[in-house]
Formats: structure tokens, sequence, C-alpha cells
């Protein structure tokens, strides 16, 4: 059952990100940078909430090899034929459709294993608002590549602070990488 706190919550973050989508989607585009959320990750990973159907133009141009996409194929802003345009421009197309209310333990190792295996390849990562896909990279930077949690945590924290739902989540996979690690100690 949801709180007050939590449910004012929600509605703040659903506002927020219904207002920068607007805002996105009035200003000119120019390139990759016009993306919705768009983050510059390293030379082999950038990051955005949905792009619109010109906008994938941009990420063929930039050299992205992958498009992956966390947001089911249903969430609102959803584009139906998005893996036929991203095929037309030359890139790979993968949906590992994470449900917003229930991340889980399996869609964050099916993501790791996707960076891992195209780790020699510019791959774009995009969800509907940028905030799964930033919480995966987080943790993604922080738990596979040993950055620091602090260093990892500001892309993430440029787009969003996480809710509940995903501090626990988040909390979780830090645990249960650490628990891992003693393990194979």
């Amino acid at each position: 059952m949801m709180n007050k706190q939590n449910i004012s919550a929600n509605i703040s973050l659903y506002g927020r990100s219904i207002w920068q989508t607007i805002a996105s989607r009035l200003r000119p585009k120019n390139g990759i940078e016009d993306i919705l959320n768009y983050r510059y990750i390293s030379d082999r990973l950038a990051t955005s909430g949905q792009p619109i159907v010109p906008e994938f133009s941009y990420i063929a141009r930039a050299g992205y090899r992958t498009v992956l996409n966390l947001a089911p194929p249903n969430a609102a802003n959803a584009i139906p034929e998005e893996e036929k345009i991203v095929t037309a421009l030359g890139m790979n197309y993968l949906n590992i459709p994470v449900v917003w209310d229930n991340p889980t333990h399996e869609d964050f190792d099916r993501f790791c294993d996707v960076l891992a295996s195209r780790s020699e390849r510019p791959i774009f990562v995009h969800c509907a608002m940028n905030m799964r896909v930033s919480a995966f990279v987080f943790l993604y930077r922080h738990l596979i590549l040993g950055i620091s949690q602090t260093e990892a945590r500001k892309s993430m924290e440029s787009v969003w602070q996480p809710n509940e739902v995903w501090q626990n989540f988040i909390a979780s996979e830090i645990a249960a990488h650490q628990s891992r690690s003693i393990i194979e100690d």
C-alpha cells in the first residue's frame, strides 16, 4: 500500500517527466545531444529517454551499432516500429522490458550480459525517460566496472533521484554483488 509520501513523490516524478518530454519535443533538433535526457557515458556507451523517429538517425550517424531499449513495448511513449526503424538504419536492436514498478535481478543480469557481449562496439541504451537506464548504468559501472559509487552515481542523479522502488532495487543489487564477492573470495 502506498503512503501519502510515496504518492506525492510519484506525482512529482511523473509531472516532471511529462514536462521534460514536452520541452524536449518542442526544442529544435540538431543532433544526438538533443534527445530527451541524453547522457554521454563513454566512447562506447550513451543513454537517453525515448528517442523520436528522426533521432534514431542521429544515433546511427554518431556510430552506435546497437540500440538497447529497457522500456516495455507498451510504455506510453513507445514507438511500435522501433525495431524496424533501428535495423533499417544498420543497427542492431534489443529489448529488455523492465517493468517500472518491478525491476528484477534477472533484468539487470540480462543488461550486464548485453553490455559485456558488445563491449567493443558502441551501444546506445534508452527507456522512456532514462530513469531505468540510468539506474542500471550506475549499477553496471559501479559493480562490474569498479567505478566508485560517487562517480558512477553522477550521471543517474543528473537525470533523477530514484524513488523508493528503485532505491530498494539498487540497494538489493549492491548487497547481492557484495555477497557474491565474499563467497568468491
